[in-house]
């Protein structure tokens, strides 16, 4: 009987965004927050063409370490420079499940942004926890669950695929029965992040 192998060393992953353009892109967060409470337009010109690149992203929000809004766009409709401020004013201001942020909290505000490669169909068992985010659907129900979030509930992959179908407002099972399974993966950074 042959003695297991090893499992293969895990691939190192190259950031895409370099830590100068990450900083841009919390400290837009943060600015785009604070205008829109001031009632007033900021420059969304990208400081460069990687970020003026269309790029599907979403913002979430944390205040003292619970979260306080999460909102983004799985297609690339925008320049990610405008998608990261669209959706840091979305998840702070009109995520339903939160009241909107008000002016005393902005400054408590920990911005985490989720940068999103393109979707493609993805069958159970290729899914990673960590590395892959969900998007199940059924007719013009969708729901949406990303990377980061089997690790943070120690969801396996299959709890992860039922949340994501409840998520879609759908029966827990229905990635069983037709509903399609397509993945991303998300390059994340956050504030504090020494990455």
């Amino acid at each position: 009987m042959a003695s297991p192998q090893p499992n293969p060393p895990a691939a190192v992953v190259v950031p895409e965004y370099s830590p100068e353009e990450r900083r841009l892109l919390l400290e837009l967060a943060h600015r785009a927050v604070r205008a829109s409470l001031e009632d007033r337009e900021i420059d969304l010109t990208p400081p460069s063409g990687h970020l003026a690149e269309p790029r599907g992203a979403f913002t979430t929000w944390h205040l003292r370490g619970q979260l306080r809004g999460c909102v983004g766009y799985v297609l690339a409709l925008h320049p990610l420079y405008r998608t990261v401020a669209e959706t840091a004013v979305a998840a702070a201001f009109h995520d339903t499940r939160f009241y909107p942020v008000s002016a005393e909290e902005v400054a408590e505000l920990e911005a985490e942004i989720s940068v999103l490669s393109p979707l493609r169909p993805i069958r159970p068992e290729e899914i990673e926890i960590g590395r892959h985010g969900l998007v199940v659907g059924l007719g013009r129900q969708r729901g949406l669950l990303l990377p980061q979030v089997p690790g943070e509930y120690g969801w396996n992959v299959e709890t992860f695929l039922e949340e994501t179908c409840h998520k879609a407002g759908l029966p827990g099972d229905a990635w069983r029965r037709g509903a399609a399974i397509e993945g991303f993966t998300a390059e994340v950074f956050g504030d504090g992040d020494s990455r």
